[in-house]
């Protein structure tokens, strides 16, 4: 059976990265070396997946010249796209790396004003594309878009039996998760917003992941950057730990990380392997400099030495 793919991404971004010895105030700040990629939360799942070999159609808004650049740029990596195109600007972000010290320093446009016309064509689309098997929507909202587009993007393809993954973060999170989708990818600060607490330690963590697989989201995944991802599903909990490595950069990590569960679940893969692809995935993300992605090769060997601590399994009882 042919699996199809959608990942959406509303505000997605050309990421122009800058490299420069160092940022000196007053003078001329020489640009040693310049790249745009294609950029956005779920646009990043599609790029992993497609190094994976597993084809995908990105969708979303796009808009401009930037927007056009974008799209050239997913079709030159092999990627499908199938955007809306919206009257407004697609964003540039900037991201700038200091060479001497290492430091990373990123501002991030907020987007175009996106209207409600151009709102219900995006929802018209998805109701006429194909059925999908699997759906992820991650990233920021542009201007003028509400939260409960998620909600509704979610009911949508979940009739067409797709399972669903949510990688948004505060109000928008709590609005989609209403919808419950399969999947939910917070991290440990994310998740404390979600529940409205501090959250410290695993214990904490693997309650505050409990609570929300209660409200109907069936699998809770939450990211801890070095110490790894959990996994909370109704009669399993379990820990993925990669191996410590020289981190060249984290852009991206969270969103390699989905890419490799669904890189997982597409080759019928049980969760704790899914899980093991995971935290694997994004490890691999973290030896690149820049907005540069996990490659295939970097993930295959990190995949073994992926530990997996099983915290409670109910069929091993």
């Amino acid at each position: 059976m042919s699996i199809m793919i959608y990942t959406i991404t509303l505000n997605p971004a050309l990421d122009r990265t800058i490299w420069i010895d160092r940022i000196r105030d007053d003078v001329a700040n020489r640009i040693l070396e310049e790249k745009s990629y294609a950029g956005g939360k779920s646009v990043d799942v599609s790029k992993v997946l497609k190094n994976f070999g597993v084809d995908n159609i990105a969708m979303g808004f796009v808009g401009g010249f930037a927007g056009r650049e974008l799209e050239g740029r997913l079709l030159n990596e092999g990627i499908q796209s199938d955007f809306v195109r919206v009257s407004g600007e697609t964003r540039t972000n900037i991201i700038i790396h200091e060479k001497e010290t290492g430091r990373q320093l990123s501002f991030n446009a907020r987007g175009p004003e996106i209207r409600p016309s151009e709102i219900m064509q995006l929802i018209e689309h998805l109701e006429i594309s194909p059925c999908p098997s699997m759906v992820t929507i991650g990233g920021s909202l542009p201007p003028g878009v509400s939260p409960e587009i998620y909600r509704k993007i979610i009911s949508l393809v979940k009739r067409c039996q797709a399972r669903v993954f949510l990688d948004v973060d505060g109000e928008a999170l709590k609005v989609g998760i209403r919808a419950r989708p399969n999947v939910i990818k917070p991290n440990i600060h994310e998740l404390s917003e979600l529940v409205g607490k501090e959250l410290n330690g695993r214990d904490e963590v693997l309650a505050a992941a409990r609570e929300i697989n209660h409200q109907g989201v069936e699998i809770v995944l939450v990211s801890m950057g070095s110490r790894g991802i959990l996994l909370v599903t109704e009669g399993r909990e379990y820990h993925a730990i990669p191996p410590k490595v020289e981190v060249l950069g984290t852009i991206g990590a969270g969103d390699s990380s989905v890419a490799g569960f669904i890189y997982g679940l597409s080759r019928g893969k049980d969760l704790k392997e899914c899980l093991i692809y995971a935290a694997a995935a994004g490890t691999a993300t973290t030896l690149s400099h820049g907005t540069a992605l996990c490659q295939k090769e970097d993930f295959e060997t990190l995949v073994p030495q992926v530990k997996l601590d099983v915290i409670f399994d109910k069929r091993q009882q």
